[in-house]
């Protein structure tokens, strides 16, 4: 069946792991009757976590996307995993939907994970809600989390349904939106709809003023209503509710408790009824001339998707997840694949509930669905009609944070080790794969040292790859600290023509990041002009591999001042021979210098944490930049820490923090080392290229 846009809503659900997200998607789908019977994580038979290595870890490793009506409206949920190692699910999420639902543990309140959603969603401008989950659970408090949430985030959620009970006390919910009651239902039962209790009348009205207020929020003509006459009929609360909810101004918070089937059909009615569509939005875009535009949201124009997730199926093959920002996507139709400058042919549109595909023939603007078994098509691709001018803003996505460097135990094996990490990255666009000719390395990085041990273990157990890793080797390079000049003549005569070629130059340091820069003060023809380019090719070579280690040289001013040629034996050859021993030699004597990679790192760490981590972080040889309390409890620290010293910082840090900090880092400048530091470098290049040499 085919929704129009403004009867499509998109919710994605994300929180810190062990909230019950997938626990809520499940019962959310019961309640919906998508399925008739809501499964336990434990079980490992839920629709959300349906792949081998989710249900043997118990934990939600890749977005699952199901959908349901309700009022009329098609709901698209995402559940998203929790691990920060998997961000790269939750933003696609975000991006395809139009409101985020934070799931908030009863008991525990905002964590780290919460927080750092939290400012992801308030740099997108996105409109979100907060379900407090396990309200059955003792000690839970839904107004104690309430008011955690508004001292951390500075904001005043609005209760749109309030809990009867706590703790083993926990009887079920009020809706206060419509002034209903639903007691929470037995083991495979929904809740039950009741009167509201008198011993609650007091608090939902008081929660009612709040909903009133917030819509009154929404439109200026409703806010003189309001301040005029004190309240707002249904209507018009309804309206400003819209209204203000997707001009996000004001936080609707939910209790439940998903395991009772509790306060599930409350969120479902908000969700068909409030939540915002899309009909009202925008995206952004990179036009022809490369700024960044809005590209408002319109179902009357021509044909314009996202992809924002590949997957691999074994019996589906390649699977295009698609997000409709204009027009509609037909089964059987052509399409224009901005990116990569190709038509291409669709064959069958699906959406799915979880791993199930339901083959579908057209999605609307608004619409989230998947093109079977595409040619062309990856994550982060544009699709449209025809021709086009624009792209779609690719995901933003962080820098991965932890590498390893991989090789097959067998050498057979390298190949096909290669292809399933080329897909492994098109999957999950947090995770990298490259070959680093300098350190003669293959290096795989992501988020976190679970994601990279989950895509290597499905590849030794699905593929039969015996896979050895190693910390990557750091890339460092050299260059020189005064000025020094050398001449060298490569001359050889072996009968017929023979070489000749002289280079007199002088180099001297260049400023950090400045890399090279070549002059040529040759006078009176010392060296034609033809052979200057041969001169530049051996500058380029000297400079591939420096004398003390040799890494790659960089800052430095290569000047030629002189040089001799002979008319008949000289050759572009012979001045690259020449150029290169030239540089070398005048290198030795310019007191060359190691330098090392300097990475800005920012780490988030609960408070309790901060001494022992900054302590860590000194002993690392990182310099503290800076220190900010930024909510929820939460610390960030910004500091400059050697490459050397973080290649297996998400591993220190996990047990510095019992698994609760995070971090993310990017490359910031080359620094010099010297001493023991350096003397040990230059001894491990050394043996690194003995054993190259013996292999």
């Amino acid at each position: 069946m085919s929704y129009t846009t403004e009867r499509v809503k998109n919710v994605a659900i994300a929180g810190h792991g062990g909230t019950g997200k997938t626990t809520l998607f499940e019962h959310l789908l019961f309640a919906g009757g998508v399925i008739s019977r809501a499964e336990t994580v434990e079980s490992g038979k839920t629709v959300g976590d349906s792949s081998p290595e989710e249900i043997e870890r118990k934990i939600s490793i890749h977005t699952a996307l199901a959908h349901m009506e309700k009022n009329g409206r098609k709901i698209n949920i995402f559940d998203t995993p929790g691990s920060s190692d998997f961000i790269g699910d939750v933003i696609l999420s975000f991006r395809a939907a139009e409101f985020a639902l934070l799931a908030v543990d009863g008991k525990a309140g905002v964590q780290i994970e919460t927080v750092k959603l939290w400012r992801n969603l308030e740099g997108r401008k996105k409109p979100r809600g907060v379900f407090v989950t396990k309200l059955d659970d003792e000690r839970s408090d839904f107004n104690q989390i309430l008011r955690d949430l508004k001292e951390k985030f500075k904001i005043d959620p609005v209760p749109f349904t309030l809990p009867m009970g706590t703790g083993p006390e926990y009887k079920g919910v009020i809706d206060v939106l419509n002034s209903k009651a639903y007691t929470a239902g037995a083991a495979g039962e929904l809740e039950k709809e009741c009167p509201v209790p008198a011993e609650y009348q007091d608090a939902v009205d008081a929660a009612r003023e709040r909903l009133i207020e917030a819509a009154a929020e929404g439109d200026d003509s409703l806010m003189e209503k309001y301040i005029d006459q004190g309240s707002l009929d249904a209507e018009e609360l309804h309206i400003g509710l819209i209204k203000a909810l997707a001009a996000h101004a004001y936080v609707p918070a939910f209790a439940g408790a998903a395991l009772k089937n509790s306060g599930l059909i409350p969120f479902l009615d908000f969700m068909a009824d409030v939540s915002p569509g899309i009909a009202s939005a925008t995206d952004e875009i990179i036009g022809s001339d490369g700024s960044r535009q809005e590209f408002p949201v319109d179902p009357d124009k021509p044909l314009a998707a996202l992809v924002i997730k590949t997957t691999y199926d074994q019996f589906s093959g390649k699977l295009s997840w698609v997000k409709i920002f204009g027009g509609k996507l037909s089964a059987e139709s052509e399409i224009f694949n901005v990116t990569e400058n190709k038509k291409e042919r669709v064959g069958k549109l699906y959406t799915c509930q979880g791993k199930k595909l339901e083959e579908i023939r057209e999605l609307n603007t608004g619409d989230v669905g998947i093109i079977s078994k595409s040619v062309t098509l990856k994550t982060n691709d544009t699709i449209t009609a025809g021709d086009s001018n624009f792209s779609f803003l690719p995901l933003r996505l962080p820098e991965p944070v932890h590498a390893v460097a991989v090789n097959a135990v067998a050498i057979k094996d390298d190949d096909k080790l290669g292809e399933f990490l080329v897909r492994a990255a098109e999957e999950d666009k947090t995770f990298r794969y490259n070959f680093n000719a300098e350190t003669k390395e293959t290096v795989i990085s992501g988020m976190g040292e679970l994601q990279i041990g989950i895509i290597l273990d499905k590849i030794r157990i699905n593929q039969k790859i015996e896979v050895e890793t190693h910390i990557p080797r750091v890339a460092y390079r050299e260059t020189v600290t005064k000025k020094a000049g050398a001449e060298y003549t490569h001359k050889k005569q072996t009968g017929g023509h023979g070489q000749y070629g002289k280079v007199v130059m002088e180099i001297a340091p260049l400023p950090r990041g400045e890399a090279y820069q070549f002059v040529n003060a040759i006078f009176g023809g010392a060296i034609p002009k033809n052979y200057i380019p041969g001169v530049e090719k051996g500058i380029a070579e000297g400079m591939a591999h420096g004398t003390m280690a040799q890494y790659p040289v960089v800052d430095v001013e290569v000047k030629l001042t002189d040089g001799k040629y002979h008319p008949v034996d000289s050759s572009e050859l012979s001045f690259k021979l020449a150029a290169r021993n030239a540089f070398r030699e005048a290198m030795r004597q310019a007191s060359p210098s190691l330098l090392e990679p300097i990475m800005n790192l920012t780490v988030f760490v609960e408070e309790k944490y901060l001494g022992d981590v900054m302590s860590d972080l000194s002993g690392k040889r990182g310099k503290i930049l800076g220190q900010d309390d930024i909510g929820g409890g939460i610390e960030e620290i910004r500091a400059q820490v050697p490459q050397a010293e973080l290649l297996r910082y998400s591993i220190d840090l996990r047990s510095i923090t019992s698994g609760t900090g995070s971090f993310s880092v990017e490359f910031d400048h080359y620094a010099p080392i010297s001493g023991r530091i350096a003397d040990d470098v230059i001894k491990a290049a050394q043996a690194f290229r003995v054993q190259e040499a013996e292999e």
